[in-house]
């Protein structure tokens, strides 16, 4: 019988299963909440018109990047102070630093981003700057955890012994 759950990646899950870098590797992992990050790019310029009329031309471009509950994901290096980077698609700097915050005592492994009132948690992602919204600081990393439980059972009736 094997039974999968998934559980939160904590420093004691690391320790349990021997996770240094090669085996994280191996690992599957998941994101435990959704993580939305945006960002907007302004351009803009103003000119007079040939009748004389102040003109302002404003283009704002917003990009988002969702990342479900459940997305799957994977282990690309450890940080200089045991945070993990974890990679959610190719390309370059496509990765999200998670840590254990020092205020926690559950030990799991929570999305990491410079928090700026207004504008939310700043990351890198893709080698570009996104803000990551307040309910995004809640994401923490899964692990799927398998059980094997096997039980061999032989029965034999004993028919005694006559004198």
């Amino acid at each position: 019988m094997s039974c999968s759950q998934r559980v939160p990646l904590t420093e004691e899950i690391k320790k349990e299963y021997e996770l240094d870098a090669d085996n994280m590797k191996k690992v599957q992992f998941y994101t435990s909440s959704q993580i939305i990050l945006q960002r907007s790019v302004k351009n803009g310029s103003q000119e007079i018109s040939q009748d004389g009329k102040l003109v302002v031309n404003e283009n704002k471009q917003e990009d988002r990047l969702i990342i479900n509950p459940s997305t799957k994901c994977i282990f690309e290096k450890f940080g200089d102070k045991g945070e993990v980077f974890i990679r959610f698609e190719v390309g370059p700097g496509k990765t999200l630093k998670f840590a254990v915050r020092q205020n926690q005592t559950n030990g799991k492994y929570y999305l990491v981003a410079d928090w700026k009132p207004e504008k939310g948690g700043e990351v890198q992602y893709g080698n570009e700057t996104f803000y990551a919204n307040s309910a995004s600081g809640n994401a923490f990393l899964m692990v799927s955890v398998k059980k094997l439980k096997k039980t061999k059972r032989k029965d034999r009736v004993v028919k005694g012994i006559k004198v």
